[in-house]
């Protein structure tokens, strides 16, 4: 057993060209640290409020509606902020989303949305998306903050409740009745949509 444990601690001196194989690993794991360090603090970089708002696109477009709503200022004093709603908090999903986003880049270097015309113009299609990925993920980002079970039905104007009393038996989740919440309802909906 000792004779195992020798000849693998040799091993792990012994030079692989110029460094030991110890010197690597170590030299290796910190590596790793810092990279998995500086590419984590990236990504949440990525989530923060002024880096959505960074680009005028968003800045004179969807913030100043966002400025507007009870998510941006409450009688609480919460804020959602962008990521909060367009970012899964989960590791697997966020990077899914974040490789999602990638199309956005492009769109913002080609001048998709560029100016207030062409962001009306395609509104519409960007929050069919918006709303079928929430959908796809049953609300899953409202649900951070919103559920049934946290909700008090009792503290709730009577149409509310009702309806998320609807809601709950249908298996409905958020996006299929609170669009335009946090940013205006395209205006060439269709009227199936206009919920």
């Amino acid at each position: 057993m000792s004779d195992n444990k020798s000849g693998f601690l040799a091993a792990l001196r012994r030079p692989s060209a110029k460094y030991s194989l110890l010197t690597l690993l170590v030299v290796g794991f910190f590596s790793g640290v810092f990279f998995w360090g500086g590419f984590n603090t990236a990504m949440e970089a990525t989530n923060t409020m002024p880096f959505c708002i960074s680009c005028h696109e968003m800045h004179d477009n969807v913030y100043q509606e966002y400025k507007q709503t009870i998510h941006y200022a409450n009688r609480t004093g919460v804020r959602a902020v962008c990521s909060d709603c367009h970012v899964p908090k989960d590791w697997t999903h966020k990077m899914i989303r974040k490789i999602q986003a990638s199309k956005e880049v492009y769109g913002k270097i080609m001048g998709t949305i560029n100016t207030p015309e062409k962001f009306e113009e395609n509104r519409l299609r960007l929050a069919t998306n918006e709303w079928a990925r929430m959908k796809a993920s049953d609300s899953r980002e409202c649900r951070n903050c919103h559920s049934f079970e946290g909700m008090d039905a009792e503290k709730q104007k009577a149409r509310a409740s009702k309806m998320h009393k609807i809601a709950q038996d249908d298996k409905k989740t958020c996006i299929d009745c609170h669009k335009g919440i946090a940013h205006k309802k395209p205006k060439n909906m269709p009227e199936e949509d206009d919920e």
